[in-house]
C-alpha cells in the first residue's frame, strides 16, 4: 500500500482549511470558522479507518483460528502501513494548512506551529 491509496493526496488543494495535531489549543483552533484541513476528504478518511479496522478485527479472527504464524505476521505488515499511510496524509494536510496559514500569519503563531510538525513527525517516525 502506497500514500496514493487516498487518491489524490489528502488535502493537497491549497486555500483548503487548516488542519491540528489535536495537541494545540491555540485561538484559531477555538475558532468556529476554522475547520481541519482533513475536512474536505473527511469521508475518504473514515473509509479507510473502516477499512483499517475490518483488517484489525480479521487480525483477531486469525488468531482466534490459530492460523499460521508468518501469514498473520503479513497481515500486521499491511495494517502497519495503511495506519502509517493514513498518518502521512494527516501530515501532509496538517502541513499544507495549519503549518501554511500559521507561516502567512507570522509571528510566534509559525514557530509554534513548526515546534508542533517536528514534535508530531519525532513521534510518527518511531
Amino acid at each position: 500500500m502506497t500514500t496514493t491509496d487516498i487518491d489524490p493526496p489528502v488535502g493537497a488543494e491549497p486555500g483548503a482549511a487548516t488542519a491540528s495535531t489535536g495537541a494545540s489549543t491555540d485561538s484559531v483552533e477555538s475558532d468556529p470558522a476554522h475547520h481541519h484541513g482533513y475536512i474536505n476528504d473527511k469521508a475518504r478518511y473514515v473509509a479507510r479507518l473502516r477499512k483499517i479496522e475490518g483488517q484489525a478485527r480479521g487480525l483477531q479472527r486469525m488468531v482466534d483460528e490459530e492460523k499460521y504464524c508468518i501469514d498473520i505476521l503479513t497481515q500486521i505488515t499491511a495494517l502497519t502501513s495503511a495506519l502509517r499511510n493514513v498518518g502521512l496524509g494527516l501530515l501532509d494536510d496538517h502541513m499544507r494548512h495549519c503549518v501554511r496559514d500559521a507561516v502567512i500569519a507570522g509571528d510566534e503563531e509559525a514557530d509554534a506551529k513548526f515546534k508542533e510538525v517536528a514534535d508530531a513527525i519525532a513521534r510518527f517516525s518511531r
